[in-house]
């Protein structure tokens, strides 16, 4: 399923703090106009971008700035109530929504797409196509000594291993951090680590030895130059792909891609809700725009009640692990 990511090429500094003009439509629109603040995980970012530049293709008057301070940072610009809407690809901790909740924000969570960490090597390695959880474990735990391909499993060449990985305030470093070795946070801090994807992108590509994770997405836009390794566990090898991402057979690296949206300003501006609204209205379009995986019918609807109901607080209890839509529509029944 081939994909032109454009939004995800630019360098991260091209989308912080991205100001979408009022552009040459003056003549569409339905009289909104005003600011919408953006911010949180560069995971994220791209479909909020997308989200944006369609919206005021319609709607001119108003004016969408996205910041990606990453999913904690974005959290903060959201306790200190200068985010309308936060991206976010892990749920929001328990700590954060008292810290929300003592600064009198309440919040609405909604899904916006799926997504599947993609481990990743350079093109040449011809060796690791597929690792074990275990031995993922191993090259990424605290005071990990593995520095070549050869310490991970027999048979792989005496080839130096480069790492490179999300920074620690992104919900991508806590989400791969519980998944691979067990708990939030643990990682070597031996490697190159980055808010910006591209960052990634481009260290595994110089690299014979590189290996790194992002999402899915900086993956399938780079799919010419790098390698996805697929996950061996109880149930077989899986190579992280659409269908396996949405059936949840990608496990445990799925993940869904969140929004959380400052109920205050949902009520009081217009231009939220229009944007939102637009958003689920469009998923597909959007979210295949960033190269992300839509949320489908069922979901859609979910987040859409959500939004309509005002419906405040989590679905989920801190950040998990392989989480399936299935998981995520059964977790709205609770």
């Amino acid at each position: 399923m081939p994909r032109t990511c454009a939004l995800l090429a630019l360098p991260i500094g091209a989308l912080f703090v991205m100001a979408l003009g009022c552009g040459d439509g003056a003549s569409k629109g339905s009289g909104i106009s005003g600011e919408i603040v953006m911010d949180g995980s560069s995971t994220v970012g791209p479909i909020l971008a997308a989200a944006a530049e369609l919206f005021q293709e319609e709607n001119p008057n108003t004016e969408a700035t996205v910041a990606m301070s990453g999913t904690s940072g974005g959290f903060k610009k959201l306790v200190a109530g200068e985010a309308d809407i936060v991206g976010a690809s892990r749920p929001v901790k328990p700590e954060e929504i008292e810290q929300l909740k003592e600064a009198g924000i309440e919040f609405i969570e909604v899904p916006v797409a799926m997504d599947g960490l993609t481990v990743v090597v350079n093109k040449s390695n011809t060796w690791a196509r597929s690792l074990t959880l275990d031995e993922l474990r191993r090259i990424w735990e605290p005071g990990s000594k593995v520095t070549s391909w050869s310490q991970v499993r027999p048979g792989f060449p005496d080839e130096p291993i480069k790492l490179f990985g999300a920074g620690t305030d992104s919900g991508t470093f806590d989400y791969f951090t519980l998944a691979v070795v067990g708990k939030e946070k643990a990682s070597r801090d031996d490697y190159t680590p980055s808010e910006d994807d591209n960052v990634l992108v481009a260290g595994v590509k110089g690299e014979l030895g590189g290996l790194a994770y992002f999402g899915y997405s900086y993956f399938e836009s780079n799919k010419d130059s790098l390698a996805s390794v697929a996950i061996q566990g109880e149930s077989g090898t899986v190579a992280p792909s659409y269908a396996a991402i949405l059936d949840g057979t990608y496990t445990p690296l799925s993940r869904p891609l969140l929004v959380y949206v400052n109920k205050r300003a949902y009520e009081t501006k217009p231009q939220v809700r229009a944007l939102l609204s637009h958003l689920f209205e469009h998923n597909d379009e959007i979210v295949k725009l960033a190269c992300y995986v839509p949320l489908g019918a069922e979901a859609v609807k979910l987040a859409q009640s959500r939004l309509q109901k005002k419906r405040t607080g989590s679905m989920f209890h801190g950040t998990q692990a392989g989480i399936s839509m299935r998981d995520l529509l059964d977790a709205e029944k609770d």
